[in-house]
């Protein structure tokens, strides 16, 4: 059997493949995405497929692998991939769930203390040598302490976010598709409307799965609900926010500041307007950048796509039917 890696990934990932005695091609660049002609090519003789994020396998992909029996995405996310054409086709697609959740908790809070306390902007002046006499209000922020933080999204990030906040002294809301009573008691935090956690909240984080239905959910309209002081961070999926709102919400001084490590087409140039502000705060998409956590990931979507090739159940299937 024969697999294709789209991206080069560390060779002691891939010795449990190769001790099977399958074929493991590997697209050998780290910072450049794999060709959609390579792809194509390559796809067309495998059996199993470890790809990334930034990775579009979508129904001609899939077409083209005829022989393709399981997909390892190595992300938490699926949105790259046209998973019902997948299902139609019999080909199981994974994800790499659970492992990442830390990692990503510590990024979240990481761009929130950043955009508080205007970090780049301050870290820009001592670089510079812009570092004048003291002033009451020189390149002060936002307290955390007794701040609201409202978290849209509480699933196992959510929660570790929660936990994090509390060492801070922050009060919490949440909102989520389905009410979660038990965590509310366990975590004493208070759930409320959409709508309502914008209105509130000193600190926005998004933490939701990508939907189409949820693209662009913060847009202007929901950027207005928030109070001026307001942070927002965005540590789940680029489409969630409007960024050409987000801009103008900025510029205008309508929320206080916002942090992203995520954008809605990516890799972003140093041109995006965004990156011109100095109330925002950037991340390039490294939520899950710990050598502990990137390894973990890589060694789910093996284990992924190496059971199903040996007929065993896939540890993490994005559907469990």
């Amino acid at each position: 059997m024969k697999i294709y890696v789209t991206r080069k990934i560390p060779d002691e990932l891939l010795i449990p493949l190769q001790d099977k005695g399958f074929e493991v091609t590997m697209w050998n660049e780290e910072e450049i995405v794999v060709p959609r002609e390579e792809l194509l090519k390559n796809v067309s003789e495998a059996d199993g497929l470890l790809c990334m994020l930034t990775d579009t396998i979508d129904k001609e992909i899939l077409e083209a692998g005829k022989n393709l029996k399981v997909i390892g995405n190595i992300a938490v996310g699926f949105n790259n991939i046209d998973v019902e054409e997948a299902r139609k086709r019999g080909i199981i697609v994974t994800n790499t769930p659970d492992v990442l959740t830390e990692a990503t908790a510590d990024t979240t809070f990481l761009l929130l203390l950043s955009a508080a306390r205007n970090y780049t902007e301050s870290t820009q002046i001592l670089r510079q040598g812009n570092w004048g006499p003291w002033s009451l209000l020189q390149m002060t922020g936002q307290d955390l302490n007794k701040s609201t933080l409202g978290i849209i999204g509480l699933g196992r990030i959510g929660e570790a976010v929660v936990r994090r906040a509390q060492g801070f002294g922050m009060n919490i809301l949440y909102y989520n598709r389905s009410r979660k009573e038990h965590i509310e008691k366990e975590l004493n935090i208070n759930y409320d409307s959409f709508e309502n956690v914008l209105k509130k909240s000193d600190f926005v984080c998004l933490l939701v799965p990508y939907s189409p239905q949820l693209h662009h959910m913060i847009g202007s309209r929901e950027l207005k609900m928030m109070k001026e002081t307001a942070v927002l961070i965005n540590t789940a999926r680029g489409g969630l926010v409007d960024e050409e709102a987000l801009y103008n919400a900025l510029k205008n001084k309508e929320i206080y500041a916002a942090g992203l490590d995520v954008f809605e087409r990516e890799p972003v140039s140093k041109d995006h307007p965004l990156l011109n502000l100095s109330n925002f705060e950037a991340l390039p998409h490294i939520g899950s950048a710990t050598v502990n956590t990137r390894m973990t990931m890589g060694k789910l979507a093996v284990k992924n796509v190496l059971n199903v090739l040996v007929g065993e159940k896939p540890a993490t299937p994005v559907w469990k039917d």
